[in-house]
């Protein structure tokens, strides 16, 4: 794979990229110092783009009474038993900075049970792994797990939403051999 390429794959993005995807990707540099490998990966074709973008902003950056940490670590222990590189740096980069504890972010990474998080967290990243291992597995009871320590079915919702777009994004990242920008592993460390 070339340096400058986001994934193995010889899909360049379009060019020249229309007015609002260029304005989308602007907004990334100026707050991120990066457009991610993840939408210029996508860019080949805007309506994929923009299909996943809209995807990724609902669930992860939508209304939700999990916050936006919550979601990330999902995505970290999702992406940590699927071991998908690209969600595993560029996750575990958002849960240290959404943390301010870098060592959350590694134990994430690693295993999500050494983690010092909540009993209620702890919960919450049980069903998303058994979700991602099992899914059908899942029974009332795992759902009731959720809900004796404070969730509501709209959470169990968010919690089961966000688990399944990772699993997706962690097999398209897999098959294609994305690859996370070298920015993100030095960020919030």
């Amino acid at each position: 794979m070339q340096d400058d390429m986001p994934t193995a794959l010889d899909l360049p993005m379009v060019d020249p990229l229309p007015e609002a995807t260029q304005k989308y990707f602007d907004i990334c540099q100026d707050k991120l110092g990066m457009v991610p490998n993840v939408l210029r990966a996508h860019a080949f074709d805007v309506d994929k783009l923009n299909t996943f973008t809209a995807l990724y902003n609902n669930l992860m950056l939508g209304d939700s009474a999990l916050s936006k940490l919550e979601r990330e670590m999902i995505a970290v222990a999702v992406s940590s038993v699927n071991k998908c590189f690209y969600c595993l740096v560029a996750h575990g980069a958002a849960v240290r900075e959404l943390s301010g504890d870098p060592a959350l972010g590694e134990a994430l990474v690693m295993n999500y049970r050494v983690a010092k998080i909540s009993a209620k967290q702890r919960a919450m990243l049980d069903f998303a792994v058994q979700l991602t291992q099992h899914s059908a597995s899942v029974e009332e009871q795992d759902r009731q797990k959720l809900r004796d320590v404070g969730f509501t079915d709209r959470d169990i919702w968010d919690i089961a939403n966000v688990a399944a777009f990772f699993n997706m994004t962690n097999r398209v990242a897999s098959g294609t051999d994305m690859r996370p920008n070298p920015e993100y592993h030095a960020q919030a460390r």
